[in-house]
């Protein structure tokens, strides 16, 4: 069984049986002002196994399951017997670093709660779009785009909503998940940056 099995069974469980008793929910989730003055810092990754409702859970572990598939091969074969460990952190890691920033912004308001492995998800995909830029990405299984297009707006879009906050989305952890995903594989793989513009460049509108 694959890692990504692994953590995506480990997730859904966990949501399903956090959907029912409220008080696991609130022990896991991550509401900055309890982490901040309690020292609950576990919250930062368990947080990352709970979420808002079913609709939520099944986009997210959907996305890890097609996605994290790929980077998990990719790192094994790049980085042989430590492929699965970076695998882990990079998952867990984003999940963690993503909520960093709402974390610093809501540290002092005791209503404001963040669940979801949107951020470590949003690097597992971001490190797949650095290591295969050209291969397509499908929204809703109909609008099928280059991913390092896909990848750019959504960048944009994850910032321009972050500042606005105005639809209990929190943007900030997929734009801050998905930012350390590429640094994450360019750190560990150098040669995922000139790789990445190599292939790009070989796309269908820069070729003649």
């Amino acid at each position: 069984m694959s890692i990504t099995h692994i953590i995506v069974g480990f997730t859904v469980l966990v949501s399903l049986y956090a959907f029912r008793n409220q008080a696991v929910l609130q022990r896991l989730i991550l509401n900055p002002y309890t982490t901040a003055h309690r020292k609950e810092y576990y919250r930062f990754i368990t947080s990352g196994f709970i979420h808002k409702d079913h609709m939520h859970l099944i986009f997210n572990m959907l996305s890890l399951y097609f996605f994290g598939g790929v980077v998990e091969q990719q790192f094994n074969f790049i980085f042989s017997s430590r492929g699965d460990l970076y695998y882990i952190m990079l998952y867990v890691l984003g999940i963690v670093v993503s909520d960093i920033p709402s974390f610093l912004k809501h540290r002092n308001n005791p209503g404001y709660n963040s669940l979801g492995a949107s951020g470590g998800v949003a690097s597992v995909i971001f490190t797949f779009i650095l290591l295969k830029p050209l291969d397509k990405i499908c929204l809703y299984f109909a609008l099928c785009v280059e991913g390092f297009i896909l990848g750019a707006l959504y960048l944009i879009f994850s910032y321009y909503q972050g500042r606005k906050a105005n639809d209990n989305i929190n943007h900030d952890a997929h734009l801050f998940g998905a930012l350390f995903g590429l640094i994450f594989i360019a750190v560990l793989y150098p040669q995922a940056i000139p790789d990445f513009f190599e292939q790009v460049s070989q796309w269908k509108f820069f070729k003649k």
